[in-house]
């Protein structure tokens, strides 16, 4: 095996490494496009219940920009070189953000909650209309403990004047007798009341067992508008019955809770601020981390430059850098440089025109970050550029310039070579 193999294996692993690190650059911009995308529709179907669905629109699309372009933004500078605008457009970042987030959670509270807040409403009816049968009940047993009452107190003051034990008849014969059948006169009309009674509850009783069984129906079909129609039609049944029977006996009926309309459980939810009272965190991670993606995925996609630069612009690139002599590998690991010049450049009244055009030109396409006011750092697509331009330069040519080498310097403590 010759001695340039592993080298030339080396540039095919590059080769492959660049080839796949790009493409996945490449896929980010769809990705981006296709969460903004998404987010915007959750962020559009909450916001359309409070305004007008153009201007919900309108502003869907004018937060979904905002979050990429200061994505980007802040990704492209340092908060020492302009604190103003990075503050500016950090608040823009979270203002958009918070709207995006905030009406996106209705969508998906939707999704997450709509079965159980259905479920919770099922057993809401079944809490109230169990706890009206409990008090149809109670009232149904009071009268009929009642009725007993009084069958047990005139049979036992039967009784005591049969065996002559009743107040004011000391003296008299044991047997029956007027008293005795003045008292059993009343026992008797006590349970010709309570036998009416409880031909008067039958109804009752018929429409409670009625009520019980259009309540389980519905409950196991809670779509069902026929299975809810006859819930409600059983549960007016036993509403007039109960009524009736507190009135005909001098009680308070028991009051009724309210019947919620079938649309209640068929309908689709409605966004409303009180979701944040009973907050899913389910559906808030979800409609946060759709913002998440796009912000992170938008943020990376900076390091990656508009396009290409073509050969004369990676000389003049070159060049101007090489104008430049106080480099240093800065604790992110990345190549930096002062746009100061120094004491010696300021003495021979080195002229500062080209190399900042290149800076100012490099900036703006993506290749050099502004770290502050007068230092700047290498992107990761500028290495490369830099590199090639050094393989095709003559050793001897490596010494010119104002910075005598200083970039190649730079480069060999970057990536310890």
């Amino acid at each position: 095996m010759s001695s340039s193999t592993p080298w030339r294996i080396g540039g095919w692993l590059n080769l492959i490494q660049t080839t796949f690190v790009g493409l996945l650059r490449v896929l980010s911009v769809p990705i981006v496009l296709g969460l903004s995308v998404a987010s915007g529709y959750t962020t559009y179907y909450g916001l359309s219940y409070f305004i007008t669905p153009w201007i919900a629109l309108t502003v869907t699309i004018a937060v979904q920009s905002i979050v990429v372009i200061c994505s980007l933004e802040i990704a492209a500078m340092h908060f020492r070189a302009n604190p103003g605008r990075f503050l500016s457009i950090l608040l823009s970042l979270v203002v958009a953000l918070t709207v995006s987030i905030t009406f996106s959670y209705f969508k998906f509270y939707e999704f997450s909650e709509r079965e159980s807040i259905l479920l919770d409403r099922g057993a809401r009816l079944e809490k109230d209309i169990g706890q009206y049968i409990e008090g149809v009940v109670a009232l149904k047993a009071g009268l009929a403990f009642e009725h007993r009452k009084r069958i047990e107190t005139a049979s036992r003051e039967t009784k005591q004047a049969f065996l002559s034990a009743a107040p004011g008849m000391a003296g008299q014969k044991v047997g029956k007798g007027k008293t005795w059948s003045y008292f059993n006169e009343i026992l008797g009309s006590e349970q010709g009341r309570l036998k009416a009674l409880e031909s008067q509850l039958q109804p009752l009783d018929h429409a409670v067992i009625d009520t019980r069984t259009s309540l389980l129906k519905f409950s196991s079909a809670t779509q069902d508008s026929t299975a809810y129609l006859g819930l409600v039609e059983n549960f007016q049944k036993l509403v007039v019955e109960a009524d009736q029977i507190a009135s005909s006996h001098g009680r308070s009926p028991v009051p009724p809770p309210r019947i919620a309309p079938f649309q209640e459980f068929s309908r689709q939810m409605t966004p409303s601020f009180d979701m944040w009272k009973n907050i899913s965190w389910f559906a808030f991670a979800c409609a946060a981390m759709v913002d998440f993606f796009t912000l992170i995925l938008s943020y990376r996609l900076e390091t990656t430059a508009p396009g290409p630069l073509n050969p004369h612009e990676k000389n003049l690139a070159f060049e101007g850098l090489r104008q430049f002599s106080q480099f240093r590998v800065n604790e992110n690991n990345e190549l930096e440089f002062s746009l100061e010049r120094t004491e010696l450049e300021r003495a021979r009244r080195v002229s500062e025109w080209h190399r900042m055009f290149t800076v100012a030109f490099l900036l703006n396409r993506g290749y050099l970050r502004k770290k502050s006011r007068r230092v700047v750092e290498f992107a990761p697509n500028l290495y490369p550029i830099i590199a090639e331009r050094l393989r095709h330069i003559a050793p001897t040519q490596l010494g010119e310039g104002a910075n005598r080498d200083a970039l190649t310097e730079a480069m060999r403590q970057k990536f310890h070579v």
